[in-house]
């Protein structure tokens, strides 16, 4: 059932199994119990429950420990129905895209700054974000680069040199 505000609330909601990554890298089978849509780079924030442990007197007890994390970290388990997880969007029209692109000073250098690609590891933080010609033109700053480890330097620095003699 749908409400004005896009909130689904079903009688039937229930966890559905993913996998979530941690950051060492292992997988870990984990139940979701919520999906939320909210503004920003990752538009989605998924709650999961983690499987842990309790020490209690009388021994160990499984317990389950909930965080919420972005898509980034989750993978669907193919033939696990998601339908019954509740789902909460945002109101009014679908948010629009994330810029794509994030400026950030250049860590040890005064009056420097590179460019990433928003999904970088090296964007997250503070940082400034940007649409595509905005990028190119921050590019065109004194002291800016555009990152070597990310798309940036592949999309953007091209881009830069397409309007070079032109204007």
């Amino acid at each position: 059932m749908t409400s004005p505000h896009g909130d689904r609330r079903a009688a039937r909601s229930s966890p559905a199994d993913m996998a979530l990554t941690l950051p060492d890298g292992q997988t870990v089978r984990v139940r979701l119990h919520a999906r939320r849509e909210v503004a920003g780079p990752y538009p989605w924030r998924y709650l999961v429950g983690v499987p842990s442990w309790v020490a209690r007197p009388d021994g160990v007890e499984a317990a389950e420990y909930t965080v919420w994390v972005t898509d980034r970290q989750l993978t669907p388990i193919e033939g696990v129905d998601l339908s019954g997880v509740p789902t909460r969007r945002l109101p009014g029209p679908p948010p629009q895209p994330a810029p794509g692109w994030v400026v950030r000073p250049e860590p040890g250098h005064r009056r420097r700054t590179v460019v990433h690609d928003a999904m970088c590891r090296h964007a997250a933080g503070s940082g400034t974000e940007l649409g595509t010609q905005e990028a190119v033109d921050a590019l065109t700053r004194e002291g800016a680069r555009a990152c070597t480890e990310c798309d940036a330097a592949a999309v953007l620095v091209p881009a830069l040199e397409l309007g070079q003699g032109h204007g």
